[in-house]
C-alpha cells in the first residue's frame, strides 16, 4: 500500500493534496510559552500514556529520538513543521500512524496539533476523521475551552473552532500566461490564506502553493470547508482554462515541457531547487498528456525522492550537498525507467 504523498486523489492534476490541521491545548498546563520543561514533559507523558486508547495504529516519538534527516524527510512530506523539527531545545513528541495519514505534534506551538493528511482534493472525509482522533483524545484529556470563544490557542488567529483547513494546488498554467498575481489577491480578498509549499513564511516552489482558511473564529467548521471547497473549485476552473489557452500553441507548450523532461533524463547532477522547478512542468506536461514516458506514480516519486532529506533516506545514509547532486540525477534516471 502506497502512502497518502504518493497516491492520486480527486482532481488529483491540479490539487496535490489535503490537510486537516486542528489546534487544542490542556486546560491543566499552561500554553508553550509559558510553560517549563516539566510541564512539556508531563504534557508528552500524559499523551503518551493514552496514545493506546486513540487506535489507527498511532505510535508515539519523542523528537529527541529521532536524527535530523529523519525529521527534515518529514518535513518535505509536509507532516510536521519546519519549526518544529528545528527548534533548538529538541522538545517535542510526535503522534504517527504507519501510512502517516494521521500526524499529532505535541508541544509544537499549541499542546497538540492535530493533522489528517490525503491526496487530492479530499477535505470532507479528512474532516470526518480529524473530528474522530480529536473526539478520541477528549476523552482522555480536558480540553481549554471557552463558552463565548471556543477552543483557546496559542496564537489568536486560531482561537474558536482551532481549524485550519489546507490544500496543495499546483498552478504551472496560471504562473505561464501571466494570470497567477490576479488569482492570488482574488483568493486574498475572500478571507484566504495563500502561502508557500511549507506554509506561512515560506515561498513557492514549482508553482505550489498552499490555500486554507483565515477566519477560525466566530465561523463553524462547516461554513469553512465549504468556503475553502468553493475558492478550490474556482483555483481549478482557471488553472484548467489556462492550460486549455497553453494548448492552442501546443508546439510551444510541448517544446517547453520536453526541454524540462530532457535536462532530468540527461543530466550529471542537479540540486533540489532546479529539480523542483523542472518537475512543474514535467507535471504539467504529463497531467496534459503530453509526456507519454512518465505516469503520475513516476511524477509523484521525482518530487518526494529530489528533495534533500528524502534523498538520503532513500539511499539510506547521510551525503553532502555535492554528492547528494550527483546522486539526485541517478536516482531521476532510474526512476525514469521504471517498468
Amino acid at each position: 500500500m502506497l502512502n497518502w504523498y504518493l497516491q492520486n486523489g480527486k482532481e488529483s492534476d491540479i490539487v496535490v493534496s489535503s490537510r486537516i490541521r486542528l489546534a487544542r491545548n490542556l486546560e491543566d498546563f499552561p500554553f508553550i510559552l509559558n510553560s517549563k520543561k516539566e510541564d512539556l514533559e508531563k504534557i508528552e507523558e500524559k499523551i503518551k500514556e493514552i496514545t493506546p486508547s486513540i487506535g489507527y495504529g498511532i505510535h508515539f516519538l519523542k523528537l529527541k529520538d529521532m536524527d535530523d534527516i529523519t525529521k527534515m524527510s518529514l518535513v518535505e512530506k509536509h507532516i510536521i513543521s519546519p519549526n518544529f523539527a528545528l527548534n533548538k531545545e529538541n522538545q517535542g513528541a510526535l503522534l504517527i500512524n504507519e501510512d502517516e495519514t494521521i500526524s499529532i505534534m505535541i508541544n509544537e506551538e499549541d499542546h497538540l496539533r492535530i493533522q489528517v493528511f490525503g491526496a487530492g482534493l479530499d477535505i470532507d472525509n479528512l474532516m470526518n476523521l480529524a473530528i474522530e482522533v480529536d473526539e478520541k483524545l477528549s476523552k482522555n484529556l480536558n480540553y481549554a475551552y471557552n463558552e463565548k470563544y471556543g477552543y483557546l490557542t496559542a496564537c489568536p488567529t486560531n482561537v474558536g473552532t482551532g481549524l485550519r483547513a489546507s490544500v496543495m494546488v499546483h498552478l504551472p498554467a496560471l504562473a505561464k500566461t501571466g494570470n497567477i498575481q490576479k488569482i492570488l489577491e482574488v483568493i486574498n480578498n475572500f478571507g484566504m490564506n495563500i502561502r508557500g509549499v511549507y506554509g506561512e513564511g515560506t515561498k513557492a516552489y514549482g508553482d505550489m502553493y498552499q490555500v486554507s482558511n483565515k477566519q477560525t473564529l466566530g465561523i463553524s467548521e462547516n461554513e469553512i470547508i465549504k468556503n475553502l471547497k468553493l475558492i478550490i473549485e474556482k483555483i481549478i476552473e482557471q488553472e484548467r482554462l489556462a492550460r486549455k489557452i497553453l494548448a492552442k500553441d501546443n508546439l510551444e507548450l510541448e517544446d517547453s515541457v520536453y526541454r524540462a523532461f530532457g535536462i532530468l533524463s540527461n543530466c550529471k547532477k542537479i540540486s533540489s531547487k532546479e529539480a523542483r522547478e523542472l518537475l512543474s512542468s514535467i507535471k504539467l506536461g504529463t497531467d496534459m498528456g503530453i509526456i507519454k514516458e512518465l505516469n503520475d506514480l513516476k511524477v509523484k516519486k521525482l518530487e518526494l525522492y529530489t528533495k534533500p532529506a528524502n534523498l538520503q533516506k532513500f539511499f539510506g545514509e547521510k551525503i553532502d550537498e555535492y554528492v547528494r547532486d550527483k546522486k539526485r540525477a541517478e536516482l531521476i534516471k532510474n526512476i525514469i525507467k521504471e517498468k
